[in-house]
């Protein structure tokens, strides 16, 4: 007997197998990998049986969904509903035995199996409580099943396109009794619609399928209940349908119209509607109404806690469902959709996403064969390069905590850290071999990998560096070019530590922040679902700020691995390097700091770069000027909005909007899934009202494990509640915009007891001199000192003192007046106010004091 291939399709297909499809899900203009949020549920031990489910799970999720599939199918038949209730609920979709990427079992493949399956899986994602269970086709009769045996755990039931008894037709039922070896024959043809092998079908249809009677069951159904179907569903006969609301007590009919046996996919908004209304307990809602999924009383009561919320354009979410998985899965993802797209561009060097992974996979494998177990630490200090890419990516492959320190670092400090962190290896350039080479004195055992800064542009020189190397001394290609391109197989958890990234130092010593890998992964989705406009496999990343810097890590590195975007390396700021690589590759996306966006601005003739195809920039490490910000637009006609952050929390926390209301001066409102409060600058424990001075306080998925090897200090900045506290004096206005004042070690008290004084107090007035270019004040025991740069003609210290006076109470009147030729900066452009007082005593000469 022999059937084609359009035979085999007539007979199945419309089982709801379906062709396949990219996993992916769009939110208005924003698509997401599907999974990144998919999990395995161990559900047997003997025979090992497995689940593959994926799961998005908001913070403060408002309702669980949970998704079966019916015959034939797979979890990703629910891709529209996973996407338009994931943003307010919990929803996961499993793939049921035998489907899908779940385990494929010897076996019956009896119902009560399937069932168990369920209740072991629900119970292992600790939600085996009150939920929404949909099933659709013979996932309706799964989901009646664990219904009339856990109602109290039901909220509410709905079965779509579910019949009372699954008859298949002729050629169907024929086709599934033929001997088990000719359907292995037949599954080539098969494998493009079914989900699940002829193998598995064939058990699943005689054991389960054809001998359930929903007549029988359905009567007993003690839980609310509403039946979705279409009254062009011709898989059965209609009375298996229409006959279904009418035998359960108290059901509610939906008939969507013209709709097939796929309905969540044919009429998926007609279908997201109506479970809509089931979420909120809102029948009489009109289809008119475009209120989100998760509105009603639980948004009005989220927006009152969080009212920053209201100021949010319409198309990003309030959370974000952060997928348990490690940053490498944001590479794996963006390679799996876009796997001959450029990633990197660096000069003459090209590498495509399916290039970058397998040279990850050789460095991973790398470490491996150097003997680096998971947890322990890799120290890279490279410049932005596709080796750091290439690198990180790696080393998070293998398991390994990745050591960053920024680019300003000393040698001193980096002693410190390595003494501190002891790195199994160091991956640096020849050009610090010294420097290397003077680590590796604190820790012998310590591997050096070097690279070149154009390695990739001139192979021939690690071939010669290559011969002769020292003992534990090597090159980064010989190194990669005897390694697998494989994925290593190792474990990584998302609660594993991922990252110790130092800070700056800026206002104490430099401290080693511990982040894991939820911690860069959520920030890095935060980040995206704040820019909801970008196009997945489109944009183009400008990438100038240093990866070895949190900012530049998940802004200009992970944020476009994540949309599969193409990175422009033009590290350094050098204007000439930068402007060329705009001019030549045209970016889309431009992450930056003041200085840079200043520095454009200030380029004669600048347009003639193409500087116009910048959609988007945000702007943090330092307040950005109205007037920068008024100029770069009006020069790209994109948008340029201020933003924070801070290095314990991955960094980003705060941005205005880039579509909807912006202000001045403001650090803009919180981003999804994260909290802000003001709390007392004397207590830190009492919340202030809204207009009140206080310490910023954030709270959210981004925020750092702590201080590598420093709990004191980590439980001096983190709440038990969960609570960081970012050090700088903030206030948040009536309608949650918040506006830096301070950092909290720059404040002092005049008078005690008394109010703190700012920095701020002072630096407005000088600023108000038109001859003061910049200015800085630092309280040295309690008493103000000014450090200036000017523009023009110099004037006396006296006469800013005589200004100050007038302009100033008698206790913020500086002490002295420093005049510099120019501030010192980190990197990223913050004043180092440490190395000011450093620099600049108290009796310089060019200084005067009243």
């Amino acid at each position: 007997m022999h059937l084609s291939t359009s035979q085999i399709r007539r007979c199945i297909a419309s089982f709801g197998y379906n062709a396949p499809h990219r996993l992916t899900w769009k939110y208005r203009h924003m698509e997401l990998d599907l999974e990144l949020y998919r999990r395995e549920v161990t559900v047997a031990e003997r025979p090992l049986i497995r689940l593959s489910a994926i799961d998005l799970a908001p913070d403060a999720a408002q309702k669980t969904l949970v998704f079966l599939h019916g015959f034939g199918g797979q979890a990703t038949q629910w891709r529209y509903q996973l996407r338009h209730f994931a943003f307010a609920h919990r929803v996961v979709a499993f793939d049921l035995r035998g489907h899908g990427r779940s385990d494929r079992p010897a076996g019956r493949y009896l119902l009560e199996e399937i069932v168990a399956d369920v209740e072991v899986a629900l119970d292992r994602l600790g939600l085996a409580q009150r939920l929404l269970l949909v099933g659709h086709s013979f996932g309706g009769a799964v989901a009646t099943e664990y219904a009339l045996a856990h109602p109290d755990q039901i909220e509410h039931l709905v079965l779509i396109a579910t019949a009372g008894q699954f008859r298949l037709n002729w050629p169907s039922r024929t086709f599934f009794r033929l001997p088990l070896a000719l359907l292995r024959l037949l599954e080539p043809q098969a494998r493009s619609f079914l989900h699940a092998p002829l193998a598995v079908l064939k058990p699943w249809h005689q054991n389960t399928l054809s001998r359930w009677d929903g007549w029988e069951r359905f009567p007993h159904l003690a839980v609310p209940t509403t039946v979705i179907r279409g009254h062009l569903d011709l898989l059965f006969a209609r009375p298996q349908f229409e006959e279904v609301s009418r035998v359960i007590p108290g059901a509610e009919d939906v008939d969507v119209g013209a709709s097939g046996h796929l309905v969540m996919l044919e009429r998926r908004d007609a279908v997201n509607r109506a479970l809509a209304r089931v979420v909120e307990g809102a029948n009489t809602r009109s289809w008119r109404e475009q209120e989100p999924a998760g509105g009603g009383p639980a948004r009005a009561a989220l927006l009152r806690e969080r009212p920053w919320l209201a100021q949010y354009p319409p198309n990003v979410p309030y959370s974000v469902a952060i997928p348990n998985a490690p940053v490498h899965a944001l590479l794996q993802s963006a390679v799996r959709r876009f796997p001959r797209h450029m990633a990197v561009r660096a000069g003459d060097v090209r590498l495509t996403y399916q290039q970058l992974d397998e040279q990850s996979n050789r460095f991973a494998n790398a470490l491996r064969a150097l003997g680096v177990n998971p947890g322990e630490r890799v120290m890279l200090i490279l410049p932005d390069s596709p080796q750091f890419i290439i690198a990180f990516f790696g080393a998070s492959k293998a398991g390994a905590v990745i050591v960053l320190t920024p680019p300003q670092s000393d040698s001193d400090e980096l002693v410190a850290q390595v003494c501190a962190t002891t790195p199994k290896v160091l991956v640096t350039v020849y050009e610090q071999s010294e420097l290397a080479n003077r680590l590796r004195d604190e820790q012998s055992d310590m591997h050096l990998i070097f690279t070149y800064k154009d390695e990739l542009q001139s192979a021939g020189h690690g071939h010669r560096r290559a011969q002769g190397q020292a003992v534990g001394i090597h090159h980064f290609s010989a190194l990669l070019q005897n390694q697998s391109s494989m994925l290593p197989q190792v474990a990584v958890a998302a609660a594993d530590l991922a990252l110790i990234q130092y800070t700056s130092g800026t206002t104490g010593a430099a401290k080693g922040v511990m982040l894991t890998h939820r911690n860069l992964v959520a920030n890095t989705l935060q980040t995206r679902h704040w820019i909801p406009d970008a196009v997945e496999g489109k944009e183009r990343f400008l990438c100038v700020l240093s990866f070895s810097h949190i900012y530049g890590l998940t802004a200009t590195l992970n944020l476009p691995i994540a949309l599969g975007a193409t990175l422009i390396l033009a590290p350094g700021f050098d204007m000439v390097e930068i402007l060329t690589a705009i001019r030549r590759h045209r970016p889309t996306i431009f992450p930056g700091v003041p200085g840079l966006y200043i520095a454009i601005d200030n380029v004669p003739g600048v347009r003639r770069y193409g500087i116009d195809s910048i959609k988007y920039c945000i702007s943090g490490s330092a307040p950005l000027p109205v007037e920068v910000q008024e100029e770069f637009e009006k020069l790209t006609r994109g948008r340029l909005v201020e933003g924070y952050g801070l290095t314990e929390a991955a960094p980003v926390t705060h941005a205005n909007p880039l579509d909807g209301r912006r202000k001045v001066g403001s650090i803009g409102i919180p981003l999804p899934s994260t909290e802000a409060q003001i709390f007392d600058l004397v207590d830190g424990q009492r919340v202030v009202p809204a207009g009140q001075i206080g310490e910023l306080a954030v709270r959210g998925p981004q925020v750092m494990a702590g201080y590598w090897q420093q709990p004191d200090e980590s439980a001096a900045v983190l709440r038990p509640d969960g609570w960081l506290l970012t050090g700088d004096v903030a206030q948040m206005d009536s309608e949650g915009f918040f506006r830096i004042i301070a950092r909290k070690a720059d404040m002092w008290y005049p008078e005690r007891p008394g109010e703190p004084a700012f920095p701020r107090d002072v630096e407005e007035v000088l600023y108000e001199v038109p001859q003061v270019k910049e200015a800085a004040v630092i309280a040295i025991a309690d008493q103000p000192i000014a450090f200036v740069t000017i523009q023009g003609e110099i004037p006396a210290a006296e006469m800013l003192l005589a200004y100050c006076q007038r302009r100033l109470p008698p206790a913020l009147v500086p002490q002295r007046i420093v005049f510099v030729d120019e501030f010192p900066r980190s990197f990223i452009g913050k004043i180092l106010r440490k190395e000011l007082v450093r620099r600049y005593g108290v009796d310089d000469k060019n200084s005067t004091g009243r």
